[in-house]
């Protein structure tokens, strides 16, 4: 497998760490990834960690020019459809996420569970992110995701609570309160590795994939 990397901040020099350490192919690390020559991303699989704006402006060209993409970026889920019909239209395997953690995955399962068990006894959800001053987008896209999984559990959408602090690569706390208890489910990153090592998973999983797929659900339900 052969990777380029779309954006070249922290999040990309920690893939590019990631690989070097696996011993995949990195062909480059590039700010402007629609300048690539088109043979070159065909044989490609693009990690993109830009910024919503970039991929906004970037995804058609990901999805006619490379062999796959996996898409670290948030902050574009209000043109989700959009995103995912291009991918589709130009047959190019895409696999997503607001979080390639596997512990993240893990609180997800975590939070899903607890749902299935709390629903109708009277507890009222919330969720508390923190991290680094850097971060663009506020709520964070697994903050979001969170959200989202206790409101189909649950019924009921929780208030997301943001917080930026210095150089905290994550924090994510469900919460789930009422008048005689309260159940807490945190995850805590100590650095950006277990992102990186997770995008890496997943550029290695688009060789057996087809279509778009959320990086978790593969990890909740992996193929056989």
């Amino acid at each position: 497998m052969k990777v380029i990397i779309s954006g070249y901040g922290k999040m990309g020099h920690m893939v590019e760490a990631v690989l070097q350490r696996r011993g995949i192919e990195l062909v480059c690390a590039s700010e402007d990834v629609c300048a690539i020559p088109k043979e070159v991303a065909r044989a490609c699989v693009c990690i993109d960690f830009t910024t919503p704006e970039a991929f906004r402006a970037n995804y058609k060209t990901l999805a006619e020019n490379f062999k796959a993409v996996v898409v670290g970026t948030t902050g574009w889920n209000d043109i989700a459809s959009d995103v995912f019909a291009a991918f589709e239209a130009a047959g190019t395997p895409m696999i997503w996420g607001s979080n390639f953690s596997v512990g993240v995955i893990a609180l997800f399962a975590g939070v899903t569970r607890v749902c299935e068990v709390l629903k109708g006894h009277g507890y009222t959800p919330h969720v508390e992110e923190v991290h680094h001053i850097h971060k663009l987008d506020a709520p964070s896209g697994t903050a979001k995701s969170i959200a989202a999984l206790i409101g189909q559990g649950l019924g009921e959408m929780p208030e997301i609570g943001a917080r930026r602090i210095g150089e905290v690569p994550g924090t994510h706390t469900a919460e789930f309160l009422s008048g005689v208890d309260k159940i807490t489910l945190t995850h805590e990153a100590f650095s950006r590795q277990g992102f990186a090592e997770g995008a890496v998973d997943a550029a290695l999983l688009t060789e057996s994939v087809l279509g778009v797929h959320e990086f978790k659900d593969l990890i909740l339900s992996p193929m056989p």
